[in-house]
């Protein structure tokens, strides 16, 4: 009997001499949420339904919600965009998708602003880190019509090295066997990474690994 008086008791004394009600002091300053992501780089991304936006550490909405925001339901260990889980910020820039006439996804990037800096032109990306990038770009030329007149296109892939200004900066290797037909389109794996900024790791066509030197302008 005496505990159930002292639980009455801290329902109607006011908590920490306040006297507005829990649901009162803990005001939502954004609400509505399917998902909040951690902080990086000091913006923190927030999900409604299949929409992402940003918001800041005074919880401010600063990059509002948007369909083209890189997500996954899981994580990969795989380099490029299946290591994504939610949208997050590397070096001030975020991936975004564009998908094409056929329904495959292109990446890009997006500033804190919310701005495209780099137009989605690739088949993967991954990440930057220390100013760069490695990505596969994807060419799309007419080849003409058929004979029902429908346009026929060709594409062509280049594995290359991308700086923060979305200059390809350096050419890697021509992909081959990346299908662009939705049905049976799969993520090209990336097969090189930047070692330093003179020294690029690139696997060959047998699997093996060869290591190239690279002269960055600046460097």
């Amino acid at each position: 009997m005496k505990r159930l008086y002292l639980l009455a008791l801290v329902t109607i004394i006011p908590l920490f001499g306040i006297s507005q009600t829990v649901d009162e002091i803990n005001k939502p300053v954004i609400s509505g949420l399917d998902e909040v992501a951690p902080f990086h780089e000091g913006l923190a991304a927030v999900r409604k339904g299949n929409q992402w936006g940003f918001m800041d550490k005074e919880g401010v909405l600063v990059i509002a919600f948007r369909d083209d925001v890189l997500s996954n339901s899981a994580e990969s260990n795989t380099p490029g965009v299946s290591s994504i889980g939610y949208p997050k910020f590397k070096e001030g820039l975020c991936i975004i998708l564009q998908p094409t006439n056929e329904g495959i996804p292109l990446y890009g990037f997006m500033n804190t602003k919310g701005e495209t800096v780099i137009e989605p032109q690739f088949v993967n990306i991954s990440p930057f880190e220390d100013a760069y990038t490695v990505g596969i770009f994807v060419r799309k030329s007419l080849r003409g019509k058929n004979e029902f007149q429908l346009e026929i296109y060709d594409y062509s892939f280049t594995e290359v090295l991308v700086n923060k200004a979305g200059e390809m900066v350096w050419p890697i290797q021509e992909r081959q066997n990346i299908l662009m037909n939705k049905k049976r389109f799969k993520i090209p794996e990336l097969h090189a990474k930047l070692l330093s900024n003179d020294l690029l790791a690139v696997k060959e066509k047998d699997n093996q690994w060869k290591v190239v030197q690279v002269a960055l302008d600046g460097d």
